[in-house]
């Protein structure tokens, strides 16, 4: 049967209940995924819509149906199961080497390193490259990386339903991306599973956020979490982002040192290649011609956004050693330290979590960008109170020329309390081994909006030339993800 995109979400749902009815399970899972697909892509809709409970409803129906036709209750012990030890898993779309949620799974690991640990991949959005953080974290526990075999969207369910039949976890964490309908079908009340979903796909629209016959949910900065019980009416619960303690910034090294500012920005392309009223790629060149300081990039690009920011460097009479690009590093903590970073600006439009917190734990002040509508983008609730805040780019180019080498070191170790008052690890496992009951971010104050501007943007992104380009966009997405799903 062809798939046809719906106009509406009443039709879609409409439509992949039919398929359910008829016994179209592969078709149902799909339509869902590709709707999602639809709407993530969707710059208009970014910080807009968090969840969908007609989705979820729909995934469980085809996941219970799914179970009762093609899995057994009690299939053969497998490795990974409970007479092996305790076993937690961790379900997961994909998860590559860098990337926020990867490493976040690395802490739920080394939390509790005397345990099993599985982590099961649906593979929707092509292989995980993870190979050579695995290889680390087996020096510490046993961890195993198991990727569903190739097959359609019912296929792999099935395998994933199996899976979790045999094993019978201690705990299961789901940690999909935003439209794997597969993973949110899989987990069904029967099964008897201790289930959490790990709300990190927390800027879009993503399954399994009504998921409400889960055990918990758990989102994991205070704009989430009060936004997920508050507006959302989902009961969930408060898991600080955390990260492993590399240090403070030398005491050795002067702020402004050789009497410039060097600064820092650390996003793949997904956080700051997004329209938006205005663009990194811009800013940045003009940051350096004000400052005449230094930029480092961490985070990969694409390569028409480098070749963008290259040639607006030359337009400006830049040198290019005044810009430094490195697709990745292993840490970016421990890179800021290396690179002698004055100030960390966070990634915009879309903020980063992690990287603000290492940030703030490596003694590096920060400045965060607010964003003209979503808190949630902004991030600025992780940050300490007297962390610098912009909107527009003439504040934070100010700013950059203004601040002394005093003012900076002062903000390093305000920073740095930061981190250790709200992020340090001993919270995170406390919270995880349940040696600390419970911890509620406090409220939050008013976010103001800036409808103004939005409404321009907005105008703008209707634009033929706009549309031409999601289009194309939208196509590539589409190609690639079925090249993935061939491999």
């Amino acid at each position: 049967m062809s798939i046809k995109k719906s106009g509406s979400l009443y039709a879609t749902c409409k439509v992949v209940a039919k398929a359910i009815h008829n016994g179209e399970l592969n078709l149902a899972l799909q339509l869902i995924h590709d709707l999602v697909e639809r709407i993530i892509t969707e710059p208009l809709c970014t910080g807009h819509v968090y969840g969908s409970k007609e989705l979820d409803d729909l995934c469980q129906t085809i996941g219970e149906c799914n179970l009762s036709g093609n899995c057994p209750r009690h299939p053969e012990r497998r490795e990974g199961s409970p007479a092996d030890g305790t076993v937690f898993v961790y379900i997961v779309t994909k998860v590559q080497k860098s990337g926020g949620h990867s490493r976040v799974i690395e802490r739920f690991i080394t939390a509790r390193p005397e345990a099993k640990h599985l982590i099961l991949a649906t593979g929707l959005n092509g292989k995980s490259d993870f190979a050579c953080r695995l290889s680390e974290l087996s020096k510490i526990t046993d961890v195993i990386l198991e990727t569903a075999p190739s097959g359609n969207f019912q296929q792999k369910l099935t395998w994933l339903q199996k899976r979790l039949i045999e094993i019978q976890p201690e705990q299961t964490y789901l940690f999909n991306d935003h439209q794997d309908s597969i993973a949110i079908a899989a987990i069904q009340p029967s099964m008897g599973l201790n289930a959490s979903f790990y709300h990190h796909a927390d800027h879009h629209l993503c399954l399994g956020v009504f998921s409400s016959h889960l055990h918990e949910h758990i989102d994991i900065h205070p704009m989430g979490y009060h936004h997920c019980r508050e507006t959302l009416g989902v009961k969930n619960r408060y898991l600080p982002l955390t990260i492993d303690d590399k240090g403070m910034r030398s005491t050795n090294v002067p702020f402004k040192q050789n009497d410039y500012l060097t600064t820092c920005t650390a996003a793949r392309a997904n956080k700051i290649e997004s329209p938006y009223y205005i663009s990194y790629l811009a800013v940045i060149p003009l940051l350096l011609q004000s400052t005449g300081g230094k930029h480092v990039h961490i985070g990969r690009l694409t390569p028409w956004a480098l070749f963008k920011l290259r040639r607006s460097l030359k337009k400006h009479g830049i040198a290019s050693d005044r810009f430094v690009y490195t697709p990745w590093v292993p840490s970016v903590w421990t890179a800021l330290h290396d690179f002698n970073v004055d100030l960390y600006i966070t990634s915009f439009p879309y903020g980063g979590g992690l990287t603000l917190i290492e940030a703030m734990g490596a003694g590096v002040p920060v400045a965060l960008h607010r964003h003209i509508y979503s808190r949630v983008l902004s991030g600025i609730d992780l940050a300490y109170p007297e962390a610098f805040i912009w909107q527009d780019p003439d504040a934070l180019i100010e700013y950059c020329c203004t601040v002394t080498a005093d003012e900076l070191l002062k903000h390093g170790e305000i920073a740095r309390r930061q981190y250790e008052n709200f992020y340090d690890r001993d919270i995170f496992d406390g919270l995880i081994n349940q040696k600390i009951d419970s911890l509620e971010p406090g409220q939050l104050p008013e976010y103001p909006q800036k409808s103004d501007e939005w409404a321009c943007w907005m105008e703008n992104q209707l634009s033929l030339s706009k549309l031409i380009m999601r289009t194309a966009y939208r196509s590539y997405r589409r190609i690639r993800r079925r090249l993935a799903r061939s491999h």
